[in-house]
């Protein structure tokens, strides 16, 4: 059946980077912010507290948004308010946090592709995982050198309730617009996180550039390649 909807996933897929590098440049920026700000806190105490958070969010069983998982966690953990908390943690992700670009390869592929599927009329979708304030994703989107308004849906921790691999975030996405499952592929490049979706009848592209399958899960995929493959995959349709 002809592909109508793409579902694009963005760390490591249309956003290329190797996402423990990522995760290990900008954790320490935002401890550092917090206690630039007065928050007496250890670094590394902390960066495992926000893991924690994040765990919380994966485990979200839909009754509360990630958002809400993710602070109610982090509530106990810090010496703050969590107004003030989640106050700090917005300003770090529309400033500082735009040094972790540095841990990042941006592709001029990745534009081009969104743009090719566009002008093929395909819908596109951005899929990331939802684990990130909106600012932070906007921001993400521009080192990625994309363009915001070409996506129907940008997935944030502010209005999500589930988290990859879980079937009910996709579940979420196309429940949403009505889409018929045979009619859309997703483009992702997270073996557990990404392909989880063709349990729903979701067809998968995996993008290998950088490609993450940390617990070494077989899987199976209907496309695969680089993303300058990928670019003439679309162009192709």
């Amino acid at each position: 059946m002809e592909i109508r909807h793409i579902l694009f996933d963005l760390d490591g897929t249309l956003l290329p980077m190797i996402q423990e590098k990522f995760v290990r440049f900008y954790m320490p920026l935002l401890a550092k912010t917090y206690i630039s700000r007065g928050v007496e806190l250890e670094p590394k105490d902390f960066i495992a507290s926000v893991w924690s958070g994040y765990e919380a969010m994966v485990k979200n069983d839909g009754t509360r948004t990630n958002r809400e998982a993710f602070w109610a966690h982090m509530e106990e953990k810090l010496p703050i308010s969590l107004e003030e908390s989640e106050e700090i943690a917005l300003d770090f992700y529309a400033n500082e946090f735009n040094e972790a670009i540095r841990a990042t390869k941006p592709s001029p592929a990745a534009d081009q592709i969104v743009k090719a599927a566009r002008e093929k009329g395909i819908e596109t979708y951005l899929a990331t995982n939802p684990v990130f304030p909106r600012c932070a994703t906007m921001n993400r989107i521009r080192w990625a050198g994309l363009d915001a308004g070409d996506f129907k849906e940008i997935t944030t921790y502010e209005y999500c309730r589930y988290c990859k691999p879980s079937l009910e975030y996709f579940r979420e996405i196309l429940e949403k617009y009505g889409l018929d499952p045979a009619e859309c592929l997703m483009v992702g490049n997270d073996v557990e996180e990404d392909l989880s979706i063709r349990s729903l009848g979701v067809r998968t592209y995996l993008v290998t550039d950088t490609l993450e399958d940390r617990k070494g899960i077989p899987y199976e995929t209907d496309y695969m390649g680089t993303l300058s493959e990928l670019l003439e995959f679309v162009k192709s349709l």
